[in-house]
């Protein structure tokens, strides 16, 4: 048998391996075959240029641009995040603790109460105490998130879509990117109220003024640094410490500065408590505080605080229902705030006041004054009644008015007819006007305190004197007619200005100024005989304060608003005012005189339009040459009052004389002042007649009067003839 048999016989035929596998099988090494080369173009096929048309051109120029940009913005955004991250780390170290930037006031504040220990009035800026977001009211957070920045708890301290919303809506308006609409953040409003952490030196800046117009700069380089501080702000601190130095910084009109302070200012009650339309209200003002303020225009406000209530339910801060009854019952100004911050009243103590504790302040005040609110009102409304029923309408005319108690406590003020306002031209206190007839009770007091009575005679005749360097100089009565002989008391009722000026100058005008002068007139009086008809001018409350005088029994009196003054949280008061009582200028019972004759002026002569219906007065009219002022001052047993009326511009008055409008309104006021009130004397003696003293020597015809002695009333024609030579027959 062949040796095949016993071999096992191949499964795989060779011819499946090819050459290669046969090779293999035999032992022999197989050489590879070399592939073969690829074929080359033809020489001129290689070097023939790719055709490429203009597109092809602009789409190479587009992707090189498009890559050169992308490679600049990429390196810029590099160093853009490198500085700002480097701004962010330098204004985290700056960045305080939280107490420390809620009352960031360069100023004190004043609060006024009255003289029953309630607040009427706030000055300069108020601080009402520091609130924090986590306790405060809920729906004033919501408010302010809703209004201000719905996206507040989400973002890092800027928004770019606030910011991108904004740029559109500003050029839509025709204005500049960054113009108008700025897209901030609550933070990066934040970082502006606190002025990127520059604190107020007096020192480094103008005016306090400059400094804050320079926090609110809207330069693009200033808007990248409030960007970058609020990124800080918000490494810093947590959202609610963010929204807290926020509510506690925000300026919300009428000198609030802070929640808490505007919800006690326009409310009267914390910023803890606020419902949601008064936080509507209040979170309303962040867009325009001034001219959103309710105090100056409370439907302007309300419509806005509407507008809030919207965004609130919108956002599901207030279901349906609770926006629904917001809209129905908004929100309105307590007593305090509808009396405008205590108007006219507020200005004079803030005036008058120790400027480092009043104007100036840095401290947070606390005055209490002599202001009585209810007084206040009747003045008002007593104002407001003759100006609305017996004043033309459209007419200018201005009023003033002033009440005060006997010993020159400033019980109500009203300075123009327009009463709730602060901040204005106040006629009670600085307009300076010709007194007319009011002035001659001084010309009276004097010649009581001489010794006359109010039942000696005096002779209205035609009266002329020489004036030195002015010639002759005739005085004439407002009736251009004469009464002959009269009464001290007669002459005074009538306001006869003959005998005014006689008796001014047999008394001597040194000693009638001198009167007046004590009583608290400051105005530099005339040295003529027209003084004793009021040639001179003062100011109301002057006027008031020196009536008060005859009132009290002829002591001076400063007139006085201020009665305590001390700091905010202290017991111990810095300074307070016992009253204005001053020394005594006439004798009693020449007072007693004198308010007995002032007293027949207003139930039988020129101001019988005053008379009360159920109790004493006394009082007196003035009107000045060609009726450009009117005043009618006066007093009852309780109050003295002071009415002036007149233009601005000194434009007469059409029909007005001191004993009609001016008489009119002194009536409406002292019948609301008295409601109440038991009725009580005035402080008067009635004069009884006596017998003639000795008669005394005739004097020569007056160019420098020697002042006559007391004498009785006439009985005879010698007596009537002395008191011609006394008092003077002038020159017929």
């Amino acid at each position: 048998m062949s040796d095949s048999k016993g071999r096992k016989t191949r499964l795989v035929a060779d011819k499946r391996y090819g050459s290669k596998s046969a090779a293999t099988a035999s032992g022999t090494r197989a050489t590879p075959k070399k592939k073969p080369a690829p074929k080359r173009k033809p020489a001129a096929a290689r070097r023939k240029p790719v055709r490429r048309g203009p597109i092809g051109y602009l789409a190479g120029a587009l992707r090189w641009v498009v890559g050169l940009v992308l490679k600049t913005v990429l390196r810029v955004t590099a160093v853009i995040a490198l500085l700002i991250g480097a701004g962010v780390a330098y204004y985290h170290s700056t960045l305080p603790e939280v107490q420390e930037l809620l009352d960031g006031r360069a100023r004190g504040s004043v609060t006024m109460l009255d003289a029953g220990g309630e607040v009427f009035a706030w000055r300069g800026e108020q601080f009402g105490g520091a609130i924090d977001a986590a306790t405060v009211s809920p729906h004033l957070r919501n408010a302010v998130v809703a209004t201000e920045d719905k996206r507040f708890y989400q973002h890092f301290g800027i928004s770019p879509r606030g910011v991108a919303s904004a740029i559109k809506i500003n050029l839509s308006e025709g204005r500049g990117p960054l113009s108008g609409h700025g897209g901030s953040t609550i933070t990066q409003q934040t970082a502006k109220l606190i002025c990127l952490g520059t604190p107020y030196v007096e020192a480094d800046w103008e005016s306090e003024r400059a400094y804050e117009a320079d926090c609110r700069e809207g330069s693009l380089w200033r808007k990248i640094k409030e960007a970058t501080y609020a990124i800080a702000m918000e490494v810093k601190y947590s959202k609610d410490e963010i929204l807290t130095i926020y509510l506690n910084r925000a300026f919300l009109g009428e000198g609030s500065r802070g929640f808490e302070a505007a919800s006690q200012r326009y409310f009267g009650k914390s910023a803890n408590e606020v419902q949601p339309a008064e936080a509507a209200m209040l979170a309303g003002l962040l867009v325009a505080p001034t001219r959103y303020a309710p105090t100056n225009n409370l439907e302007r406000s309300q419509r806005r605080a509407a507008t809030v209530i919207r965004l609130m339910e919108e956002q599901g801060y207030l279901t349906a229902t609770e926006a629904q009854q917001a809209q129905d019952a908004p929100a309105v100004l307590s007593d305090a705030a509808e009396a405008e911050a205590g108007g006219y009243f507020a200005d004079w103590v803030m005036s008058s006041g120790p400027e480092f504790f009043t104007r100036n302040t840095t401290e947070d005040v606390i005055i209490r004054t002599t202001l009585d609110q209810r007084i206040q009102k009747a003045a008002e409304d007593a104002m407001k009644v003759i100006f609305e029923n017996k004043v033309r309408e459209g007419s200018k005319a201005q009023a003033a008015i002033v009440v005060m108690s006997a010993d020159g406590a400033v019980r109500a003020m009203v300075g123009g007819r327009k009463t709730k306002v602060s901040g204005v031209f106040n006629r009670a206190t600085q307009a300076k006007r010709q007194t007319g007839s009011s002035f001659k009770p001084f010309v009276y007091a004097t010649a009581m305190e001489m010794g006359y009575s109010p039942l000696d005679m005096v002779r209205d005749e035609p009266y002329c004197l020489d004036i030195p360097g002015s010639g002759e100089w005739c005085p004439k009565n407002y009736t251009n007619d004469y009464k002959g002989l009269v009464t001290l008391t007669d002459a005074l009722k009538n306001s006869l200005n003959i005998p005014a000026v006689k008796i001014s100058e047999a008394m001597g005008r040194d000693l009638v100024q001198k009167v007046a002068y004590d009583f608290g007139i400051d105005t530099t009086l005339t040295d003529t005989p027209a003084m004793a008809l009021g040639a001179s001018e003062s100011t109301l409350i002057e006027m008031v304060g020196a009536y008060a005088g005859i009132l009290n029994g002829g002591s001076s009196v400063k007139p006085y608003g201020l009665v305590e003054l001390k700091l905010l949280g202290e017991d111990t008061p810095l300074m307070d005012t016992a009253g204005g009582m001053g020394e005594r200028v006439i004798q009693e019972e020449a007072a007693r005189s004198l308010t007995y004759m002032m007293s027949k002026v207003v139930t039988e002569g020129s101001g019988r339009r005053a008379a009360l219906p159920d109790r004493p007065a006394a009082g007196k009219t003035g009107t000045t040459q060609a009726a450009r002022d009117a005043w009618f001052i006066g007093f009852t047993a309780d109050y003295v009052a002071g009415v002036w009326m007149g233009y601005d511009d000194n434009t007469p008055l059409s029909g007005v004389t001191g004993g009609g409008l001016p008489a009119e309104i002194w009536h409406e006021t002292m019948v609301r002042v008295h409601e109440g009130l038991p009725v009580r004397e005035l402080p008067m003696t009635v004069p009884q007649r006596a017998a003639p003293p000795p008669q005394p020597q005739p004097q020569a015809q007056q160019q420098q009067p020697r002042r006559p002695q007391p004498v009785g009333p006439v009985v005879d024609n010698l007596v009537e003839q002395v008191l011609r030579d006394i008092f003077g027959g002038g020159r017929r």
